[in-house]
């Protein structure tokens, strides 16, 4: 194996680290925050306009419905941390996670705060640009499934 290749193999594994770790990262901070009441507050526009979250507001209220996200966000970046010793289980919390963001990408469609509506052609509001990170996050949940899952035919 050739010094390019060698140095190659090790950024690709700094990276794949990197991005798992701070997606479970970003996931396990966040996730506890939905426990703060202003965490609630802010969250309130997003899932009021979102036509399933919405109905779970109803049913739980904004309190234990922020609650539920929030554990759920902490499982899931707790199962991504899991890929040394359980690949297939950092897979499934890999691919929640893309659940997560692309729940809050469809934010970016059902909140009207996303946008700034007097700009002529549409542009992200503040709420729009916090959302639009999420893109990122969601490429990075995918990659991190694939390779726990490659991670997981090997062993």
């Amino acid at each position: 194996m050739g010094m390019r290749s060698m140095v190659g193999n090790v950024l690709q594994d700094a990276g794949f680290s990197t991005i798992r770790y701070g997606l479970a990262l970003n996931l396990l901070s966040i996730g506890r925050l939905k426990f703060e009441s202003y965490e609630v507050e802010n969250i309130r526009p997003l899932v009021a306009a979102s036509p399933i979250l919405s109905r779970l507001v109803t049913k739980l209220g904004e309190q234990k419905l922020a609650r539920l996200i929030g554990v759920t966000e902490m499982a899931v970046g707790s199962l991504i941390t899991a890929r040394p010793v359980a690949p297939r289980a950092s897979a499934l919390g890999s691919l929640g996670a893309a659940g997560i963001f692309a729940t809050t990408l469809s934010f970016l469609v059902t909140t009207p705060e996303a946008w700034q509506e007097r700009r002529g052609e549409p542009k992200l509001s503040l709420a729009g640009q916090f959302l639009v990170k999420d893109i990122v996050l969601l490429g990075a949940s995918l990659l991190t499934a694939a390779e726990s899952l490659q991670a997981g035919q090997r062993t």
